[in-house]
């Protein structure tokens, strides 16, 4: 399943995200591991053919849904109590993340520092035959800066059929895949979506494509991230 976003306005949808192509990264950027993937370009507006191919169908399968969101944070609570009332009794609190302003991606390889760009994450585990039913991530921008979350059109499913044609149910998708995909040429749509202070995602970051990023903007900005098997709309839409 591709990205499908849900929302209830177009208009809504178009004010606050933007579109894009990737590339890899050249041998210069040291501050990227080898190979990683970077929004190529300048971003765009969305188009109404952009917004059609990420409306999600009539009954589409939560745990592969995109919903923005206003979690319901109030000051003096303990964030790892913030998804109680969610629906999953045994969602994970992961932590907090800063990013430094004006950062095109955010995530890093914590053992020497580089950054890894546009990535799949893999906290569940999930061979190719099960991806899609993994545990979506929970973020909250903290602030006090704007942040983006950028996520990639094509699932990991699809990627992992493209790059292995002798793909088997229990091969694991990884994010070498995707980085493989777009260096033989194949290109892929990214959307980036802005997150003010207090609002967030919930989002398939181990069946999507996706980083954080902060890029033109001047404030740092702080994340809080679960995971969950939520579903959707338990959380107020922004869009």
């Amino acid at each position: 399943m591709p990205l499908h976003i849900a929302y209830g306005a177009p208009s809504a949808l178009r004010a606050r995200c933007e579109v894009a192509t990737v590339r890899t990264t050249r041998p210069d950027e040291a501050a990227y591991e080898p190979g990683a993937i970077i929004p190529a370009g300048q971003w765009r507006p969305m188009r109404e053919a952009d917004v059609k191919a990420v409306t999600a169908p009539r009954r589409p399968l939560d745990s592969a849904l995109v919903e923005i969101v206003r979690p319901t944070f109030r000051e003096g609570l303990p964030l790892e109590d913030l998804t109680g009332p969610l629906g999953d009794p045994d969602a994970v609190y992961l932590g907090q993340a800063l990013a430094k302003p004006d950062m095109t991606t955010t995530t890093d390889n914590y053992e020497d520092g580089r950054l890894i760009g546009l990535h799949l994450d893999n906290w569940d585990k999930l061979a190719y035959a099960d991806r899609h039913t993994g545990r979506r991530r929970l973020c909250l921008n903290l602030g006090p800066g704007v942040r983006y979350i950028i996520l990639g059109a094509i699932d990991a499913q699809a990627v992992c059929r493209a790059v292995h044609p002798d793909y088997h149910a229990d091969r694991y998708p990884h994010t070498q895949d995707y980085r493989d995909y777009v260096a033989s040429g194949r290109p892929i749509r990214i959307i980036r979506i802005r997150l003010a202070p207090g609002e967030g995602y919930v989002a398939p970051t181990e069946y999507l494509l996706h980083d954080g990023s902060t890029e033109a903007q001047d404030r740092p900005s702080a994340a809080a991230f679960w995971l969950g098997h939520w579903p959707r709309g338990i959380l107020p839409s922004l869009i």
